[in-house]
């Protein structure tokens, strides 16, 4: 008892206390305003300014001052892309993102696609924000320590995982000193770098234009045009978060579409104003690449050192360099708000394990979070942290999403272009949103291909395939289970007389049963316990637990109505008991976790009935694998060990699959 009393007070010093699912002003704490927002899923999109645009420019070779074209289609870019997904929040304003959008235009198996893709990416969300903010902070560190920074960013992302288990807000409040640090520190340091610089745009202009003949009689016309391509899809990582709001929806606070639009409209301004101005930063300044330091380091370095020298310069530098890093930690918590959103919309529709549509005490996804937080890790090994690496495999799922959800929206648009008023100009939104992250998506895919473009197609189709195998698991499971429903719940009942309905006798033997809800499985736990010990139990308890997971968790009001649900459901089986001439009553309770309402519930059913033995059921398949344990929770069994530690009997009946 020692032991687990340390660890609850742990959990509970991490974590925080259980939420009050009964509080009016609940679902108003745990929501975002426009600006926290903009802090929690915007930090993402910013955040990218600190290697998309690096990786533009370098792929650009010698041509540097062509990057002035890709500075103009970057700005271009952020604001096509942002207008199209305010369409799309207009039309989905409960959020899910491209899964659910997909699934509901152009069907399941598009939304398992493109819910598959953006699961990997915001893993990859996770794992490159923090590797690149780890290499922001070892850009004015000695070389020496670069040996550490695999462990560095590994911590990190524990260090996020146990922020997110607190709660949504409580992790978004947190991280928001960090992310206005960053943006008071680029923004002025941006405006003074094209300030400085503007009395040099005529001979600027003769530059570009020098540099283009020069382009052009190298790598001709076409070349030319190529070489803009490629580092205009080499960038492409710029623009990934631009669909975080849409995909969180559900996290934002009433009026949610007002809510998301003003997210959006923040995260495209800061977005193309930093990723636009450092990449003209670094053709004014001539930054060239350095060992062991990224550009934007450098071109820090270049901007500081005009208004401050010595140990004043350094201290400005780590400052900003620091602020950079720890912004690109924030954006990693854009992978942990969205990645187990999008898991729980999938474990609705039984594409993913059920679990991931749970809730904790904190009403934290929190086996989503787990799962975010391990695969990232994964990725970390499997590309040994390299920034560059990552961006190559980022783009491509973060393109894929966008191309999708801009096609359904299409795909929308001239469904209901007859009763729609604004179909034309929704069309307009999306067809050139669609246009444009088709072409990058090509692009992207043609180009990086052979760089590590295939590995990142080959996790999402991986993924794509179990999800369709986890898919077809839960779908046979079910039709199992719907045939043991019309067998049992089919039962004409039996109805004896009021006058002799039986009275409860508090200390014979009685059997309480677990249910779930009326369901076959119920009624198959309450008939083997009758065959299994006939004429023992004269008194009948059913208690259940209404848990309240992602899908229902939407409001006060719709949490009594779970619990009123679940109160005339357990009537049937009190009534069916009644009927055979048995004493019955049913105890529930709503809650997050059936093992927590249990803990509570079952003591105090004991002390009204003390010779009790609770029951209940749990699949059993002929072939116990790794695969069926994951995918279905083994309550029965944790609740028998939680009620051991209480002095209460338990026996758990076996329910085949066949």
């Amino acid at each position: 008892m020692g032991i687990a009393s340390f660890l609850q007070r742990a959990k509970r010093f991490l974590l925080g206390a259980p939420r009050d699912l009964f509080d009016p002003k609940l679902f108003h704490r745990v929501s975002l305003v426009a600006f926290f927002a903009w802090v929690g899923l915007g930090a993402d999109g910013i955040s990218s300014s600190a290697y998309g645009p690096e990786e533009a420019y370098l792929a650009l070779g010698e041509h540097t001052a062509l990057a002035i074209f890709i500075a103009i289609a970057t700005v271009i870019t952020v604001f096509i892309i942002t207008g199209s997904y305010a369409r799309i929040i207009e039309k989905f304003p409960m959020g899910g993102g491209g899964y659910i959008l997909a699934a509901k235009l152009l069907g399941q198996r598009a939304g398992v696609v493109s819910g598959s893709a953006l699961v990997i990416d915001y893993v990859l969300t996770v794992t490159i924000s923090v590797a690149a903010g780890v290499d922001a902070v070892y850009s004015f560190l000695p070389l020496g320590w670069q040996a550490y920074k695999f462990s560095s960013i590994a911590f990190v992302i524990i260090l996020l995982i146990v922020l997110n288990l607190r709660g949504v807000k409580e992790s978004v409040a947190i991280l928001t000193p960090i992310f206005l640090a960053f943006v008071f520190c680029h923004i002025p340091l941006v405006l003074y770098t094209l300030l400085r610089h503007l009395p040099e745009l005529p001979s600027l202009a003769a530059t570009v234009s020098g540099d283009m003949s020069s382009a052009v009689g190298e790598l001709g016309l076409f070349g030319v045009g190529v070489l803009l391509m490629r580092a205009y899809s080499m960038g492409a990582g710029t623009y990934t978060g631009i669909e975080a709001v849409c995909n969180a929806m559900g996290t934002l606070r009433e009026p949610r579409v007002k809510t998301g639009k003003k997210a959006l409209l923040y995260m495209a301004l800061s977005l193309s104003f930093i990723a636009g101005g450092i990449i003209l930063g670094y053709m004014l300044n001539g930054v060239q690449h350095v060992a062991g330091k990224t550009l934007n380091a450098s071109l820090i370095e270049e901007v500081v050192g005009t208004l401050w020298e010595g140990r004043t310069k350094s201290v400005i530098v780590a400052f900003v360099l620091v602020t950079e890093a720890t912004l690109l930690f924030v954006a990693a918590q854009t992978g942990f708000l969205g990645g187990p959103q999008v898991l729980s919309s999938m474990a609705v529709d039984s594409y993913m394990p059920h679990r991931f549509a749970h809730l904790s005490d904190r009403l934290v996804t929190k086996y989503g979070v787990y799962f975010m937080g391990i695969m990232a890790i994964v990725m970390l090994y499997i590309t040994g942290g390299s920034v560059k690496y990552l961006v190559i495999m980022y783009s491509i799922n973060v393109f894929l999403t966008f191309t999708v959800d801009q096609f359904g929206m299409v795909v929308h648009w001239l469904r209901s272009r007859r009763w729609e008023q604004q179909w034309k100009f929704g069309l307009g939104m999306n067809g050139v949103g669609f246009l444009l992250t088709a072409s990058i998506l090509s692009a992207t895919v043609l180009i990086k291909f052979p760089e590590g473009g295939w590995l990142t197609l080959l996790i999402t189709g991986a993924f794509i395939v179990l999800s369709f195998l986890i898919r077809r698991h839960y779908r046979n499971v079910e039709g199992y289970m719907r045939r043991l429903d019309e067998l049992l719940t089919g039962l004409p009942p039996v109805t004896v007389p009021s006058e002799q309905e039986p009275v409860p006798r508090k200390d014979s033997p009685t059997a309480a049963i677990m249910v779930s809800g009326y369901n076959g499985m119920g009624m198959h736990v309450f008939f083997s316990v009758i065959r299994s010990f006939p004429g023992m139990f004269r008194n009948f308890v059913f208690l259940s637990a209404g848990v309240i997971d992602s899908s229902t968790f939407k409001g006060v009001e719709e949490i009594e109505n779970l619990g009123e649900d679940l109160k005339n459901q357990l009537l049937q089986y009190v009534e069916f008991a009644k009927g055979h001439g048995y004493y019955a009553e049913a105890r529930s309770e709503v809650g997050t976790d059936v093992i927590t309402v249990v803990d509570h519930l079952a003591p105090e059913i004991a002390k009204d009935f003390p010779n009790i033995t609770f029951f209940a059921g749990q699949l059993v398949f002929e072939e116990e694998t790794f695969i069926n344990r994951v995918l279905h929770n083994q309550t029965a069994f944790l609740a028998q060990r939680k009620l051991v530690f209480h002095g209460l009997p338990m026996i758990v009946m076996p329910v085949r699959v066949l």
